[in-house]
């Protein structure tokens, strides 16, 4: 069903899909992470371990979500920040692991992750499943559950790379959501003949990743006005764009399952899973879009800054109302899932896209939408689907502009280069960022989409943004930037 869908080019469908439908999706994983944090305590009984499983489970969403914090704060060294925000967590998950035996905690008895032998499925059997032996009554049976998880997988995967190739990512290397359906289908199908999980995209795993190859820099706060005259701010310069990481997650994931690290998986303790879990589940509500608007509601409108984008909508009761549409998206799907019909679940996400491109517009003006809602990616992202749903070609094209200050957007994260906005062109960085001569003439580059906050709406060529397609070799992004002045 997979190579179905990339054949056909089902994906030229995710040009409907905006932020409306990812934020609920996004809500809904979140909560099904906290609830699997809940669940996992529920079964550590009564007494003693219980609540010492429920206590260190806080320890470790307190320590882990305090890692994150002290990542985008004035802390500290650069680098040493840097390490604190991306391996906080496992460091954690380390730590705790050997703090519940300190003390009398050592006596309490407490469940760990249970494993099983080295290279052996969970249960007695073979690595191989004997599907000559199955009945053909139980193929048909099992034919309309396999439509819905093709649904499923088609929904959270795209979704999935969609949100790690969202707008506030600089990348420059195109997407391939056609060939990542059909190696998806690969996959699949190889993990049904083994009996084991289907890997596919996750949230918040895939935009993570993508966060912690962003290699950001601090420069002078362009803002000049007010409080913010004189101070710095830190911006995404770019991306390492590359294979290695994804193939080492996974070569990884392959090593755990050799003994002496089953062993090690073994003692750590299912509260400590249980932190994690709502680690999870708190870092991916932080960044989501309903999160934000309804914290945007809850402030005080004297002290919201005149510079947040959602100020501009006149209508506040627009802004609640999209919210209060939201909750309810995100209330249907995780009701379903609660119930004996919880397999139907993805027929809810996916009829969120056609309630949003056709419904939506009906209730709120296109000045709203563009403020309250965008589209997920980049129009360069979107180009292999046929572009974002309402944009035509010559906006894509006209969309891709050549000064190196748009390329850079703002992030909350620390990175890896300090100084200001010019050093970015020396020739090491234009190696890890893919530039230089070597790469010839003619490679299109792969700009921010940066226009009206996330509206979604690019300006390029105009306001003396010069757009271009083709850089000749040699040009330098600064030269394009003096020469569109």
């Amino acid at each position: 069903m997979h190579w179905f869908l990339a054949i056909t080019n089902a994906c030229n469908a995710l040009k409907y899909v905006t932020r409306f439908s990812c934020d609920i999706f996004g809500f809904y994983v979140a909560f099904i992470y906290l609830q699997k944090g809940i669940q996992v305590l529920t079964r550590q009984g009564s007494d003693e371990a219980f609540y010492l499983s429920t206590t260190v489970s806080l320890l470790v969403l307190a320590v882990g979500y305090l890692c994150g914090l002290i990542g985008t704060s004035p802390l500290f060294q650069h680098y040493i920040r840097v390490f604190i925000k991306d391996y906080g967590t496992p460091l954690t998950v380390i730590f705790f692991t050997g703090f519940v035996h300190i003390g009398k905690m050592s006596s309490i008895p407490l469940s760990t992750l249970p494993t099983s032998k080295a290279f052996f499925p969970t249960t007695d059997r073979g690595w191989f499943i004997h599907f000559w032996d199955i009945r053909i009554a139980d193929i048909f049976i099992a034919i309309p559950f396999a439509i819905l998880l093709t649904i499923l997988f088609y929904f959270d995967h795209n979704v999935s790379s969609l949100i790690a190739q969202g707008t506030e990512f600089p990348l420059r290397k195109p997407a391939g959501f056609h060939w990542d359906i059909f190696l998806l289908g690969l996959t699949t199908g190889v993990a049904g003949l083994l009996g084991i999980p289907f890997p596919n995209g996750l949230i918040p795993q895939a935009p993570f990743h993508t966060s912690s190859l962003c290699v950001t820099k601090v420069i002078t706060d362009p803002n000049e006005e007010g409080s913010s005259k004189g101070h710095v701010t830190t911006i995404t310069s770019h991306v390492v764009e590359q294979r290695v990481s994804n193939l080492a997650q996974g070569l990884l994931t392959l090593g755990t399952m050799t003994g002496p690290l089953l062993i090690v998986l073994h003692l750590i303790p299912q509260g400590v899973l249980a932190g994690l879990f709502f680690v999870m589940g708190v870092q991916a509500l932080e960044g989501n879009g309903i999160t934000l608007k309804l914290l945007f509601l809850l402030k005080d409108k004297s002290l919201t800054p005149a510079s947040e984008p959602l100020k501009r909508i006149p209508r506040r009761l627009a802004i609640w109302g999209f919210v209060a549409i939201q909750l309810l998206g995100f209330g249907a799907t995780f009701a379903i899932t609660q119930t004996i019909a919880a397999v139907g679940f993805p027929i809810i996400i996916l009829l969120l896209v056609p309630f949003r491109t056709f419904v939506l517009p009906r209730w709120f003006s296109d000045e709203e939408l563009r403020v309250l809602d965008a589209p997920t990616a980049s129009p360069f992202t979107m180009i292999s689907v046929g572009g974002n749903f309402g944009e035509s070609t010559e906006d894509v094209q006209g969309g891709i502009v050549g000064s190196g200050e748009e390329t850079a957007v703002p992030s909350g994260s620390e990175g890896m280069l300090v100084g200001d906005a010019d050093e970015g062109d020396s020739d090491e960085g234009k190696a890890e960022r893919g530039e230089g001569p070597g790469l010839g003439a003619g490679m299109k580059r792969r700009e921010s989409w940066r226009s009206e906050g996330r509206s979604g709406r690019w300006e390029g060529g105009r306001g003396g943004a010069e757009s271009f397609e083709m850089q000749p070799a040699g040009m330098s992004r600064r030269s394009v930037s003096r020469q569109s002045k």
